[in-house]
């Protein structure tokens, strides 16, 4: 998700303006996921590289993730959509990680679309992480990693987007990107609508996928 910080230099606005227009986008495509019947949307929230920005801005970007939780959790239980999180949120501030645990917890028995957000997530800090548990517990296979990803219980990556121009994974889902379908777009991410999400969809349902295949 990105080009928040663009989206309000064009406007003339402070970054965490653009931000906070980023979070109506999260809605809107969270909403559109499921009614599109999508079984799982990752978003990329904080990653573990996000740390180095500006105190001021992770303070914006954790209280909006505070009012996100506790304005949209209903919404997410109404509507059957599970909640999951991906990276080493745990050392987040206490309140959060509470938030978080409850949100998970109220939402774990859901069967609708799955929503993992990202935060404080690094897909080589995961790798190495799977790759260490993996070791621990016998030979360090593909499958033994894969089973110890943050991303194990989420079905396999199928499209993977990114908004604002940016043509790079920037340290996302590396392992499960091996066979994805890749969609890049010059829309900022506060302009991104359902619109361009059935774009991109409909697009990848044209590829044809062969996983090293002929």
């Amino acid at each position: 998700m990105d080009g928040n910080g663009r989206w309000a230099k064009k406007r003339m606005m402070p970054r965490a303006f653009g931000h906070k227009r980023g979070v109506e986008t999260v809605r809107e495509i969270t909403r559109a996921a499921r009614d599109l019947g999508l079984e799982a949307l990752t978003l990329y929230a904080f990653s573990s590289e996000n740390w180095k920005r500006p105190a001021d801005e992770i303070a914006d970007l954790m209280g909006l993730l505070r009012t996100f939780i506790r304005n949209d959790l209903e919404e997410f239980v109404a509507n059957n959509v599970r909640l999951q999180i991906i990276g080493d949120y745990q050392v987040l501030a206490p309140d959060i990680v509470e938030m978080i645990e409850g949100a998970m917890a109220r939402t774990a028995h859901n069967t609708g679309t799955t929503v993992a957000i990202a935060l404080n997530y690094g897909s080589q800090q995961e790798i190495a992480r799977a790759a260490a548990k993996a070791a621990a517990k016998g030979e360090i296979t593909a499958e033994a990693i894969e089973a110890e990803l943050d991303t194990a219980s989420l079905p396999p990556l199928d499209l993977l987007i990114r908004t604002s121009g940016e043509v790079r994974l920037s340290n996302f889902l590396l392992w499960q990107a091996a066979y994805a379908e890749m969609w890049f777009t010059d829309v900022l991410w506060p302009d991104f609508t359902a619109s361009h999400l059935r774009d991109a969809l409909s697009q990848f349902s044209a590829r044809e996928r062969r996983f090293g295949g002929r």
